[in-house]
């Protein structure tokens, strides 16, 4: 299985050919599996491929035993190698193998730095990706620890959590790639039929206690993986806009734990006025939502819509996968920090002035929660008047 896992990040999800680099940033942890996706990418020809290997517990230690000062001049954090790669061109493959529970302890203020660094390090490649310039995916590969963690019941878990995501990411069965051409045509008719309904704005509801209002710039677009000439994230399941990081307001409340950067955010509520949040509360990780939150003053606002089916594979799973790769791809969702200029029409040609006088959020940051819910209700503005586009947390256009 592993095998059609391979075939599919690197023949359908970059594309790769024997001319472009390969860039592959991973886990210790998943280093056997990534020596057969080298061996199978070296077989199609490619000559040029990098190991990007992190030891996520020199991390921890690193973080448990340095000063914030000390962090910033770490070589560890440091991603300037990614852009000598993106000046090739190259594909960008970042996997993804959660050890669960390890950075718990460590001082939010900590993993917010090494966030902010990894991400001003590598100014060139974020450029070239979220410009559409170079191919790149996000995707996962299980490890013992993480299956144990999400099957505590199971009696083979990593062999069935293999499974599991052979299901969800459609490999197990058939040809992967057939199979997803297949997903992504229904996804385009999809993502059609709701930019033609022009939507201004959407009214979301359920019984958590949601009552949020969410403004669309009037050039917005929806787009899906099928928009993409890469699937950029395995899975993707998502139908996703930019809203105008303006004009929010409301109260929202999560529907699945948020892991950002190892450290757990759980049962909690953001709310806004004028676009911002202005208070927000966690049950788990109360501090580390307050540092995200601050982190920035763009980072208190949204840059994702996205819409996912209740009634969907991942979802129908009941699983919480405590990665937000997977989770986000089980329910509805939204984002806090970056937009994304494709969602914008002829987004790609403008300035980053340009785009955030049109609502788009311009942060360095972008991150993701789950608000979907079995009794989820969007209804949405649109050139036929309000209607109704989730009922029950299905999509009904």
């Amino acid at each position: 299985m592993e095998d059609k896992y391979i075939k599919l990040l690197l023949e359908g999800c970059l594309k790769i050919d024997k001319k472009t680099p390969l860039f592959i940033s991973y886990s210790l942890i998943s280093r056997p599996f990534v020596m057969k996706l080298k061996e199978y990418a070296e077989e199609l020809g490619v000559k040029d491929i990098y190991l990007d290997e992190k030891n996520p517990y020199e991390i921890y230690y690193v973080l448990n035993n340095s000063s914030l000062k000390e962090i910033e001049n770490n070589s560890l954090f440091n991603c300037h190698i990614w852009d000598e790669y993106a000046k090739k061109n190259a594909a960008f493959l970042m996997l993804e193998s959660e050890i669960p529970n390890l950075m718990e302890d460590i001082e939010p203020g900590k993993i917010a730095k090494v966030a902010d660094l990894k991400l001003k390090s590598k100014p060139i490649y974020r450029s070239k990706q979220l410009k559409g310039e170079i191919p790149w995916c996000i995707a996962v590969v299980p490890n013992s620890l993480w299956a144990q963690k999400i099957l505590p019941n199971s009696k083979a878990p990593l062999e069935d959590f293999w499974n599991i995501l052979g299901d969800i990411c459609m490999f197990k069965e058939g040809n992967p790639l057939k199979n997803w051409e297949k997903f992504l045509i229904k996804q385009q008719k999809l993502e059609d039929k709701l930019n033609a309904l022009k939507i201004s704005k959407l009214y979301y509801k359920n019984k958590l206690g949601t009552d949020l209002e969410i403004t669309l710039n009037e050039k917005a677009l929806w787009r899906s993986a099928a928009s993409d000439k890469w699937l950029v994230n395995m899975p993707s399941y998502e139908i996703f806009t930019t809203p105008d990081y303006r004009k929010t307001k409301g109260i929202v409340y999560s529907s699945k734990p948020l892991v950002y950067n190892g450290q757990t955010i759980k049962d909690f509520y953001v709310k806004f006025d004028r676009g911002k949040v202005v208070s927000s509360k966690a049950k788990v990780g109360n501090a580390t939502l307050k540092k995200l939150i601050q982190s920035s003053t763009l980072m208190a606002s949204l840059g994702e819509v996205a819409l996912v089916d209740y009634n969907s594979p991942i979802s129908n799973t009941n699983l919480v996968f405590e990665t937000t790769l997977i989770d986000e791809n089980a329910s509805c969702h939204l984002a806090l920090g970056s937009g994304f200029m494709e969602c914008i029409l002829n987004g790609n040609k403008k300035t980053p002035k340009e785009l955030k006088a049109l609502g788009v959020n311009t942060a360095t940051n972008h991150v993701d929660f789950m608000i979907g819910t079995s009794d989820l209700t969007i209804e949405a503005d649109t050139i036929k008047g309000r209607i109704i586009i989730m009922k029950d947390g299905n999509l009904v256009v």
